[in-house]
């Protein structure tokens, strides 16, 4: 929810609970007061009856039955409240009535005065009518001068979002937001900047520390690999020594291949592969079963490969090897001996469905680092891991799961 909704329900909440409040004290006064007015005009009606009757000495007229009647029966004395039937309105109207004994010619009667109230709730009526309106145009210029207000206060705030929004860290130059005259605003802007300089700075570093890594720790590895293999082909070489050899190799093997995979995770997490090309997804998946065939004929597997419509994506090329081959390579290494091996490609999916062993647990865990079904194996675990960050790093949807009946583990990746 938008700060300014937030904001404008709270608004109108104060404003709801001091309109109902303000109306209803106001139509208590102001009833009140034409309460008073009436009963007033009433007093001065029977200060003017009562002289006109001891100038006359005789009754006054009865003209209309609802304003005045003559009782000589007693009557309670003083003001009060009646309802009666208007032959004008038509219907029962309230009346405030006030009561006063007079004496005519030696004969007590009881004289009561009345006055309808129907205009003093006519009154009333406009009054809130009038209210209503008033309120409801007041809540409505509120809201509308808020959200000007709003968008002209929040500017700022939307030109830093955007700057952000834009920002690369890959990029050489710092992160410049515009200048604002609102001190909080301006704050919050060189913090931003503070804190981005030092990210970047620390990018940097860590940048250049995995280069430097990379390309220190390769050298050594491929002299230590090279020295191993003259030492293997060495006809003098004793058989015991041979084999310590040969372990010392495969050792240094696995490690080139352990510092690879995460030479590239860190590049893939450092957003270094920033550069991207349309291709052709179906065409690498084939390509790669065609390099992987030797692997495939090693545990009796024949693919089946079904193209249902071409995969055009943009990705960085090295990224689409990668992910394309750390799943075909993952299928076939677990896969069994004379296993099964589909791969399925449509216009936004690509699907790698192998038989394996049992799987006991969440197969999405599969996809963390160094995380591997088999712990025997002599794989990192690390392909999968470099799966889940290229499709992270693109947006594209990874889902690994297992179907237990048949024992096939099925990779789904969705590119759109």
């Amino acid at each position: 929810m938008k700060l300014l909704t937030t904001t404008n329900r709270y608004y109108l909440a104060l404003a709801t609970v001091l309109f109902v409040l303000g109306t209803g004290v106001l139509y208590v006064g102001m009833q009140k007061i034409l309460a008073d007015e009436v009963d007033e005009q009433l007093e001065l009606h029977q200060s003017y009856v009562s002289k006109r009757i001891q100038e006359t000495r005789a009754l006054p007229p009865i003209t209309d039955p609802t304003e005045l009647t003559l009782s000589r029966k007693p009557h309670r004395t003083g003001l009060g409240d009646t309802v009666l039937f208007d032959p004008v309105e038509r219907s029962s109207v309230p009346f405030r009535e006030l009561t006063f004994p007079v004496t005519v010619q030696g004969q007590p009667y009881w004289i009561t005065l009345r006055k309808s109230l129907i205009e003093t709730e006519d009154v009333l009526e406009v009054v809130l009518t009038v209210m209503l309106v008033v309120m409801g145009l007041l809540f409505s210029s509120l809201v509308l001068l808020n959200r000007w207000l709003s968008r002209w206060l929040w500017a700022p705030f939307q030109q830093t979002l955007g700057v952000l929004r834009g920002y690369q860290l890959q990029q050489p130059q710092s992160l410049a937001l515009p200048p604002t005259p609102i001190d909080e605003f301006s704050e919050l802007n060189q913090a931003v900047t503070q804190l981005t300089q030092r990210v970047a700075a620390d990018y940097r570093a860590l940048k250049e520390f995995t280069e430097n890594a990379a390309h220190e720790t390769q050298t050594p590895l491929a002299i230590m690999q090279a020295k191993l293999e003259q030492l293997m082909q060495l006809p003098e070489l004793p058989e015991t020594a041979a084999e310590s050899v040969h372990d010392l190799y495969r050792a240094a093997l696995r490690l080139s291949r352990l510092h690879q995979a995460l030479t590239l995770l860190s590049k893939i997490e450092n957003r270094q592969f920033t550069d991207a090309a349309p291709l052709r997804l179906d065409e690498l998946v084939a390509d790669k079963l065609a390099q992987l065939q030797d692997f495939l004929e090693a545990k009796e597997i024949e693919p089946q490969l079904l193209l249902t419509a071409p995969l055009a994506v943009v990705m960085h090329p090295s990224l689409a090897d990668s992910l394309v081959s750390n799943l075909l390579q993952n299928a076939i290494k677990h896969n069994l001996q004379k296993g099964g091996l589909q791969v399925t490609v449509t216009a936004n999916t690509l699907d790698v469905v192998n038989t394996g062993p049992p799987l006991s647990g969440d197969p999405m865990q599969l996809l963390g680092r160094f995380r591997k079904h088999n712990a025997a194996s002599d794989s990192p675990g690390l392909g999968l891991s470099i799966v889940q960050q290229i499709c992270t790093h693109y947006g594209f949807r990874l889902r690994y799961t297992f179907a237990a009946p048949e024992s096939l583990h099925t990779l789904h990746v969705e590119f759109r």
